[in-house]
């Protein structure tokens, strides 16, 4: 069942993570309570679960960014696409990929964008499978 996260999804989410790029879960301290509660009251933020059995399997965000180009339309920023090991090639994040393109075309969004630090061959024909190309934009990180 595709759904957008609620406040008792915390926990389950933050042990998805640990199959994206995590090493560990956050303390459960203030500063990640303040964050989650951040998350959950913006209503330009989308935090997509995919639950199987009563179990959050895979999730993406989807962050609709207000802009005064494109004839005043929003884009739409989708990050942090990741699948239980045991539950990937089952169409799970592509399911959540849809959802999120769902919210953006409601929002009237004239673009999705999407980053990968991933080089994998599978992981970069997965997103142009699911509608993104790597050959409109070129994208720059600085990490800080």
């Amino acid at each position: 069942m595709i759904r957008e996260a609620n406040k008792n999804d915390l926990k389950e989410l933050l042990e998805l993570y640990l199959y994206l790029h995590e090493d560990s879960i956050p303390n459960q301290d203030e500063h990640l309570e303040n964050t989650w509660k951040q998350i959950m009251e913006d209503k330009n933020h989308h935090l997509i679960v995919n639950e199987i059995d009563g179990k959050i399997v895979s999730s993406c965000v989807c962050v609709i960014i207000p802009n005064l180009t494109r004839n005043v339309r929003p884009y739409a920023f989708v990050e942090n696409v990741v699948t239980h090991a045991d539950y990937r090639k089952k169409g799970y994040a592509s399911e959540c990929l849809d959802y999120a393109r769902t919210i953006a075309k409601n929002e009237n969004c004239y673009k999705m964008m999407l980053l990968t630090g991933s080089k994998k061959a599978e992981t970069l024909r997965f997103y142009e499978n699911a509608g993104y190309n790597s050959s409109d934009k070129t994208a720059f990180i600085q990490w800080l």
